[in-house]
Formats: C-alpha cells, structure tokens, sequence
C-alpha cells in the first residue's frame, strides 16, 4: 500500500473514531507529534498577565491597522 493510500485512510479512520481509540492513538503517538516550540514559564506569565490587563481593560490594545504602521515605522528607522 503506498504511503497515500496510508494516509487517507487514517485520515478518514480518525474523522469517525470513537473517542477512546483516539486517545490510543494519541497515546502510541504523543512523542512524535510536536507543535515545535513551547512556552517557558516567564513566556506564559507574561502572556498571562497582559491577557488579564486587556480583559479588564488596562492593556494598552491597537488595531491591525495601528499595528501595521508600527511595525512600517520600525522597520524604516
């Protein structure tokens, strides 16, 4: 069978499984699936912080528009 055809059919295997055979498979699978970059604890509590800050309105938020031209500016200086 070539690898194509291996595929599809996971593909389509893991689109109706049970919800149990997905975590087995996870499981056999867990170290080999990586989204390539973790957080440290520093990263993940500052990111924390400035979320809790934008939520209740303290954080200092720009639109896409405002972000834009910051970044323009910053590459031209």
């Amino acid at each position: 069978m070539r690898t194509s055809q291996i595929r599809k059919q996971l593909h389509d295997y893991i689109e109706t499984a049970e919800g149990n055979k997905l975590k087995a498979i996870y499981t056999l699978l867990q170290d080999e699936i990586s989204d390539g970059y973790e957080l440290t604890k520093v990263q993940r509590d500052e990111l924390d912080r400035r979320y809790h800050d934008h939520q209740n309105g303290v954080g200092q938020s720009y639109t896409w528009e405002e972000t834009l031209a910051m970044a323009k500016q910053a590459v031209v200086k």
